[in-house]
């Protein structure tokens, strides 16, 4: 996507889409790019219990310390992540407190009391905060193919990564067990027990439910399913393609409506902006409703033309992670209630 597009868009539009549109330049590569981009987890792990420590991330950057980081800084969704597996930072960035100072649902299990956020918002990133962290690695998830690592805002990256390395998780136009393995690596090169119990069966049970949403998909092949986000003028409408759930969720058979190809390439393949009063434009049984803080949720939105909807009448909307978590433990419960959905729901549009 052009950044005259991008430019073009909201910050609200930017959040509400069903994926995320990168925001910046492409990030210089450094280290060594000639090996191959997807590393094992054993090549990781031997790396760190050698001494030093050697990540490639999903840009092809490889970065290379001389031990495991134990200053971490990340995005909070990569930090949620992590935490998962055991592997704890110290700062974090992005939505990580909603306004009643309770923990914003991208930030999982984090005990946020006991992490510095450096920035809660869109373009906020606290410099000096970081710098006092005396950070080993920054982490952050990328919502494009040019690298640009989610939440460093574009016009301070330049001076955010002098201070340490940075490693960057695709999140893009890719299947959502392609980003599980990566940040299944990743922590695992950071000393997580992956053998551990509670990550094996954390493992297990999103194979298990991957397994009854394909059932789900393959019994009701007429259930129609919506992928929207709200804000006060527009409702959003995402396409399957680009948004890792998304496109996993049509992999496994389920019905996701898709939007007019010609308008989704407007939004760079994302999203179809709707106003209130076309909000009826593509029948669904069911509607998967972005969670995250900055879209309004179903409870509040008082459109009259949103309550005439079949799926919303039948009481068959349902949360979509549009930024999901990407531990097995956290997206497991995202398959089995969509999955809970198709198996439910009643043939309405």
């Amino acid at each position: 996507m052009s950044n005259a597009r991008a430019n073009h868009l909201t910050r609200r539009g930017i959040l509400a889409a069903g994926g995320a549109l990168g925001l910046g330049a492409v990030l210089a590569a450094c280290g060594d790019d000639d090996s191959t981009s997807s590393g094992s987890a054993d090549e990781t792990k031997a790396a760190a219990s050698a001494g030093p420590w050697t990540f490639k991330d999903d840009r092809g950057t490889t970065v290379k310390l001389d031990k495991i980081p134990a200053n971490i800084v990340a995005f909070t969704g990569a930090a949620a992540a992590l935490f998962d597996y055991g592997i704890e930072v110290k700062g974090v960035f992005g939505p990580t407190k909603t306004a009643d100072g309770k923990a914003d649902v991208q930030a999982g299990d984090i005990d946020i009391s006991k992490v510095t956020i450096l920035g809660n918002e869109w373009g906020q990133f606290n410099i000096e905060k970081y710098a006092a962290l005396a950070p080993d690695v920054l982490i952050s998830t990328m919502f494009d193919g040019a690298g640009t690592l989610w939440y460093v805002p574009e016009e301070s990256k330049d001076k955010i990564l002098k201070l340490a390395p940075s490693v960057g998780i695709s999140v893009y136009d890719r299947q959502l067990p392609v980003s599980l393995e990566r940040m299944y690596a990743l922590a695992e090169s950071l000393g997580a027990d992956v053998k551990a119990a509670k990550v094996v069966d954390a493992k297990k049970k999103f194979e298990t439910a991957a397994e009854r949403l394909r059932a789900a998909a393959k019994a009701h092949p007429d259930i129609k399913v919506l992928a929207g986000s709200a804000s006060q003028d527009i409702f959003y409408v995402s396409g399957s393609n680009l948004s890792i759930d998304l496109e996993y969720f049509k992999a496994l058979g389920v019905n996701i409506v898709e939007p007019d190809p010609k308008v989704l390439k407007a939004s760079g393949g994302w999203f179809e902006s709707l106003s209130w009063e076309n909000v009826d434009k593509y029948p669904a049984d069911i509607i998967m409703m972005d969670d995250r803080s900055a879209t309004i949720q179903p409870a509040d939105i008082t459109e009259a033309t949103w309550k005439k909807l079949p799926a919303v009448k039948a009481g068959q909307v349902i949360p979509r992670s549009a930024e999901p978590i990407v531990s097995y433990d956290k997206c497991t419960p995202i398959l089995d209630n969509l999955a809970k959905a198709i198996e439910t729901a009643k043939k309405v549009a």
